[in-house]
């Protein structure tokens, strides 16, 4: 026994597994769009937490709501029933396109449900042959082995052995791509309609419109990945409603829980039937305490006017990082997304304006294609905006003499 502790003693691995590159900064509390760390340093969150603090940090209403929760019953399973979750459930159903919600933790689970789902569907009518599913290329959809699969980037799926079959990869925004991609094995469609962690690409409109109109033509299954685009980061409460058109199925996560773990897939009818007892579930999905989290979100982003808040906020900032990208072109080459999903494409390593913007006291997220992610929270304000524009205009002095270091090399 002692010589085996001897031998762990000397690992050179850290308690804390290191498959993160974590930022060396630590925070003791949160105010709204701000963070602050033990030695009172403040940082303006334009990361939210990769987009997940939809209500920022220390929401009164959330807060109140979550606390009060865990002291009643945290968790029961769904072994029984639970009325948090058949409630959040119900407003799910009145504004949107579903008739029926799952609910997860994360999500990766909701697009993994989402796959089941699909799949499920096509054996249950008659067509077990389909169970492919079509995806785009940039799209990220979780880290699951299915899911990575999905998410098709030869980064995440080095050294975790053979892809799980049943994915086909075309190019975003490219509707003859998808058209000619679809075959007898097909099942559905599933994409992001704005990548987040493939670069900030918000899908064309008319593109959403035709992949439902193809769906439709072939008689396979529609399904959106609004995992970070949905619960009111475009302005709408699903990204998808800004083309007028809905889904057979839909996955979400992030804010929708404003921090708290909480995943779902939302289903029409026709899709959702099919997932009858044994066929899918969850142990800690839909807890009583993960969906009066759920609720106190919902009740904040459906009050009157806040949705439109959204959209007029983003629509400023929209403005502030077209301008932005204007005056430093060797910095910033384009703004893009909607809402309040941001992203500024990057002339350096995007790495790079990261860390600057952190010097300024603002974060941020990096994302692909080289582009600098930015979320805050929901409840942001023009005038914090007017704080990051100002900040990452530091930021895009500082960065000036890494486009000279580069241009010496």
């Amino acid at each position: 026994m002692f010589d085996a502790f001897r031998m762990k003693a000397r690992t050179m691995i850290a308690p804390l597994m290191p498959n993160y590159n974590r930022i060396d900064l630590a925070f003791e509390h949160g105010e709204g769009a701000w963070l602050i760390t033990a030695d009172q340093r403040r940082f303006l969150d334009f990361g939210a937490g990769i987009a997940t603090s939809s209500l920022g940090h220390g929401h009164p209403h959330l807060s109140k709501i979550i606390a009060e929760q865990a002291q009643r019953v945290i968790h029961v399973s769904n072994l029984y029933r639970v009325p948090q979750a058949e409630t959040l459930a119900s407003r799910l159903v009145e504004h949107s396109f579903a008739d029926t919600v799952f609910f997860c933790n994360s999500g990766a689970e909701a697009n993994e449900a989402m796959v089941k789902a699909m799949r499920k569907t096509m054996a249950e009518t008659g067509h077990p042959e389909r169970y492919r599913v079509i995806c785009c290329d940039g799209a990220f959809h979780g880290r699951t082995l299915a899911m990575i699969a999905a998410t098709g980037n030869p980064k995440y799926l080095a050294g975790f052995g053979p892809a799980v079959d049943g994915f086909d990869h075309v190019p975003f925004n490219n509707l003859n791509a998808l058209r000619a991609a679809i075959t007898p094995e097909t099942a559905g469609i599933l994409i992001e309609p704005v990548q987040g962690e493939g670069g900030i690409r918000p899908a064309d409109l008319r593109y959403l419109r035709d992949l439902r109109a193809t769906a439709d033509e072939f008689g396979i299954l529609l399904g959106f990945d609004e995992v970070q685009c949905g619960m009111g980061r475009s302005g709408k409460l699903f990204a998808h409603e800004w083309a007028g058109i809905a889904p057979d199925v839909m996955s979400l996560a992030k804010g929708i829980g404003g921090g708290f773990p909480l995943g779902a897939m939302l289903a029409r009818e026709h899709v959702g039937r099919h997932l009858v007892p044994g066929s899918h579930g969850t142990t800690y999905g839909g807890s009583p305490l993960a969906c009066a989290a759920g609720n106190a979100v919902l009740d904040v982003i459906l009050a009157p006017g806040f949705l439109e808040r959204i959209d007029r906020v983003g629509r400023h900032f929209w403005h502030g990082l077209v301008a932005l990208a204007a005056r430093y072109p060797s910095v910033f080459t384009e703004a893009r997304g909607a809402g309040l999903m941001l992203g500024l494409k990057c002339a350096i390593p995007n790495a790079e304006a990261q860390s600057a913007a952190l010097a300024e006291g603002l974060l941020s997220v990096a994302a692909g294609d080289n582009v600098l992610r930015l979320v805050p929270p929901l409840i942001i304000t023009e005038a914090e905006v007017d704080i990051a524009l100002a900040m990452l205009d530091a930021t895009a002095r500082r960065c000036l003499p890494v486009l000279q270091s580069m241009a010496a090399k």
